[in-house]
Protein backbone atom coordinates (compact mmCIF):
# COMPACT_ATOMS: atom_id res chain seq x y z
CA UNK A 1 0.00 0.00 0.00
CA UNK A 2 2.81 2.66 0.63
CA UNK A 3 4.45 1.98 -2.91
CA UNK A 4 1.19 2.79 -4.28
CA UNK A 5 0.32 5.80 -2.50
CA UNK A 6 4.21 7.15 -3.34
CA UNK A 7 3.40 5.89 -7.32
CA UNK A 8 0.20 7.95 -6.66
CA UNK A 9 1.59 10.98 -4.73
CA UNK A 10 4.03 10.94 -7.56
CA UNK A 11 1.54 10.53 -10.05
CA UNK A 12 -0.59 13.43 -9.01
CA UNK A 13 2.85 15.31 -8.51
CA UNK A 14 3.75 15.19 -12.39
CA UNK A 15 0.58 15.98 -13.68
CA UNK A 16 0.02 19.10 -11.48
CA UNK A 17 3.30 20.65 -12.50
CA UNK A 18 2.80 19.09 -16.24
CA UNK A 19 -0.74 21.18 -15.87
CA UNK A 20 1.16 24.31 -14.61
CA UNK A 21 3.96 24.43 -17.49
CA UNK A 22 1.36 23.58 -20.63
CA UNK A 23 -1.35 25.75 -19.03
CA UNK A 24 -2.74 27.10 -22.29
CA UNK A 25 -4.99 29.51 -20.69
CA UNK A 26 -2.63 31.52 -19.31
CA UNK A 27 -3.07 35.18 -20.38
CA UNK A 28 -0.49 37.05 -22.11
CA UNK A 29 -0.94 40.18 -24.45
CA UNK A 30 -0.98 39.60 -28.03
CA UNK A 31 0.56 43.06 -28.72
CA UNK A 32 3.51 42.23 -26.37
CA UNK A 33 4.94 38.93 -27.62
CA UNK A 34 4.48 39.83 -31.27
CA UNK A 35 6.69 41.94 -33.27
CA UNK A 36 5.75 45.32 -34.47
CA UNK A 37 4.45 44.90 -37.63
CA UNK A 38 5.21 47.64 -40.59
CA UNK A 39 2.31 49.66 -41.15
CA UNK A 40 1.88 49.07 -45.19
CA UNK A 41 0.33 52.09 -46.95
CA UNK A 42 -0.84 52.10 -50.43
CA UNK A 43 0.66 53.95 -52.97
CA UNK A 44 -2.37 56.76 -53.02
CA UNK A 45 -2.48 56.56 -48.46
CA UNK A 46 1.19 57.68 -48.72
CA UNK A 47 0.57 60.06 -50.58
CA UNK A 48 -2.23 61.67 -49.22
CA UNK A 49 -0.58 61.36 -45.78
CA UNK A 50 2.08 63.11 -47.01
CA UNK A 51 0.18 65.83 -47.54
CA UNK A 52 -0.32 67.07 -44.17
CA UNK A 53 2.88 65.02 -42.18
CA UNK A 54 5.79 64.62 -44.88
CA UNK A 55 7.88 62.10 -44.34
CA UNK A 56 10.35 59.80 -46.88
CA UNK A 57 8.76 57.16 -48.72
CA UNK A 58 10.02 53.30 -48.58
CA UNK A 59 8.24 51.64 -51.53
CA UNK A 60 8.88 47.74 -51.73
CA UNK A 61 8.07 46.65 -55.62
CA UNK A 62 6.91 43.07 -55.13
CA UNK A 63 4.95 40.32 -56.91
CA UNK A 64 2.87 38.19 -55.41
CA UNK A 65 4.74 34.67 -57.33
CA UNK A 66 8.43 36.05 -55.70
CA UNK A 67 9.60 33.95 -53.24
CA UNK A 68 12.52 36.40 -52.33
CA UNK A 69 9.78 38.79 -51.47
CA UNK A 70 8.10 36.39 -49.45
CA UNK A 71 11.21 35.66 -47.79
CA UNK A 72 12.08 39.70 -47.18
CA UNK A 73 8.45 39.80 -46.09
CA UNK A 74 9.05 37.27 -43.40
CA UNK A 75 12.55 37.79 -42.26
CA UNK A 76 13.08 41.33 -42.74
CA UNK A 77 10.24 43.25 -42.56
CA UNK A 78 8.63 41.23 -39.61
CA UNK A 79 10.98 42.37 -37.21
CA UNK A 80 10.54 44.40 -34.58
CA UNK A 81 14.21 46.39 -35.67
CA UNK A 82 13.17 47.21 -38.86
CA UNK A 83 9.16 47.78 -38.54
CA UNK A 84 9.73 50.29 -35.98
CA UNK A 85 12.06 51.77 -37.61
CA UNK A 86 9.87 51.93 -41.01
CA UNK A 87 6.53 53.14 -39.37
CA UNK A 88 8.59 56.05 -37.57
CA UNK A 89 10.61 57.44 -40.40
CA UNK A 90 9.09 56.95 -43.37
CA UNK A 91 5.48 55.67 -45.18
CA UNK A 92 6.14 52.57 -46.06
CA UNK A 93 4.54 51.12 -49.47
CA UNK A 94 3.83 48.02 -50.48
CA UNK A 95 3.74 48.62 -54.05
CA UNK A 96 2.46 44.63 -56.56
CA UNK A 97 4.46 45.61 -59.89
CA UNK A 98 1.58 43.85 -61.88
CA UNK A 99 -1.10 45.76 -60.05
CA UNK A 100 -4.40 46.14 -62.70
CA UNK A 101 -5.32 49.33 -60.80
CA UNK A 102 -4.37 53.18 -62.67
CA UNK A 103 -2.68 55.26 -60.37
CA UNK A 104 -3.13 58.99 -60.78
CA UNK A 105 -0.30 60.64 -59.23
CA UNK A 106 1.58 64.34 -60.04
CA UNK A 107 -1.33 64.78 -62.59
CA UNK A 108 -0.29 61.62 -65.27
CA UNK A 109 -2.16 58.21 -64.88
CA UNK A 110 -0.03 55.23 -64.50
CA UNK A 111 -1.38 52.00 -65.71
CA UNK A 112 -0.67 48.37 -65.72
CA UNK A 113 0.64 47.20 -69.05
CA UNK A 114 0.15 43.47 -69.99
CA UNK A 115 3.64 42.19 -72.13
CA UNK A 116 3.67 38.64 -73.05
CA UNK A 117 2.06 36.29 -69.92
CA UNK A 118 2.66 38.70 -66.91
CA UNK A 119 3.02 42.79 -67.64
CA UNK A 120 4.03 45.65 -65.54
CA UNK A 121 2.51 48.66 -63.83
CA UNK A 122 3.93 51.50 -65.24
CA UNK A 123 4.65 53.20 -62.14
CA UNK A 124 6.88 50.49 -60.66
CA UNK A 125 8.13 51.09 -63.62
CA UNK A 126 8.76 54.25 -63.35
CA UNK A 127 10.26 54.12 -59.95
CA UNK A 128 12.82 51.76 -60.76
CA UNK A 129 14.03 53.22 -64.65
CA UNK A 130 12.87 50.35 -65.94
CA UNK A 131 15.06 47.73 -64.05
CA UNK A 132 12.47 45.48 -62.70
CA UNK A 133 13.08 42.43 -60.39
CA UNK A 134 11.82 41.76 -57.59
CA UNK A 135 12.04 42.40 -54.85
CA UNK A 136 13.32 46.35 -55.26
CA UNK A 137 13.35 49.01 -52.77
CA UNK A 138 13.08 52.35 -53.54
CA UNK A 139 13.52 55.17 -51.32
CA UNK A 140 12.47 59.02 -51.91
CA UNK A 141 11.97 62.09 -49.69
CA UNK A 142 9.38 63.65 -48.95
CA UNK A 143 9.02 66.06 -52.36
CA UNK A 144 8.70 62.50 -53.84
CA UNK A 145 12.41 62.91 -55.32
CA UNK A 146 14.03 59.17 -55.27
CA UNK A 147 17.14 59.42 -53.27
CA UNK A 148 17.70 55.45 -53.95
CA UNK A 149 17.13 52.12 -55.82
CA UNK A 150 18.33 49.10 -54.77
CA UNK A 151 17.09 45.49 -56.04
CA UNK A 152 17.38 42.53 -54.27
CA UNK A 153 16.66 40.46 -50.96
CA UNK A 154 17.98 42.50 -48.02
CA UNK A 155 18.32 41.28 -44.90
CA UNK A 156 18.08 43.23 -41.52
CA UNK A 157 21.36 44.59 -41.49
CA UNK A 158 21.78 45.72 -44.64
CA UNK A 159 17.94 47.14 -44.39
CA UNK A 160 18.88 48.97 -41.42
CA UNK A 161 21.90 50.53 -42.88
CA UNK A 162 19.97 51.42 -46.31
CA UNK A 163 16.87 53.08 -44.21
CA UNK A 164 19.17 54.85 -42.11
CA UNK A 165 21.17 56.15 -45.27
CA UNK A 166 17.95 57.79 -46.30
CA UNK A 167 16.48 58.63 -42.91
CA UNK A 168 19.53 60.57 -41.88
CA UNK A 169 20.17 62.31 -44.83
CA UNK A 170 23.49 60.81 -45.54
CA UNK A 171 22.95 61.04 -49.30
CA UNK A 172 23.00 64.81 -49.31
CA UNK A 173 27.24 64.44 -48.18
CA UNK A 174 28.15 60.95 -49.48
CA UNK A 175 27.22 58.36 -52.65
CA UNK A 176 25.60 55.00 -51.36
CA UNK A 177 29.42 53.82 -52.55
CA UNK A 178 30.90 55.84 -50.59
CA UNK A 179 28.63 55.29 -47.73
CA UNK A 180 28.67 51.59 -47.64
CA UNK A 181 32.31 51.43 -47.98
CA UNK A 182 33.24 53.01 -44.85
CA UNK A 183 30.48 51.12 -42.37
Amino acid sequence: MNKLSGFFALGLLFVLSSAFVFNNDVEVPQEENIAKLVKWYSWEEAVEANKTTPKKFFVDIYTDWCGWCKKMDANTFETEKVAAYLNENFYPVKFNAEQKETINFAGQDFEFVQSGRRGVHMLAYSLTDGKMSYPTTVTLNEKMERIMISPGYKDVDKIMKELKFASEEIYKNKSWGQYNASR
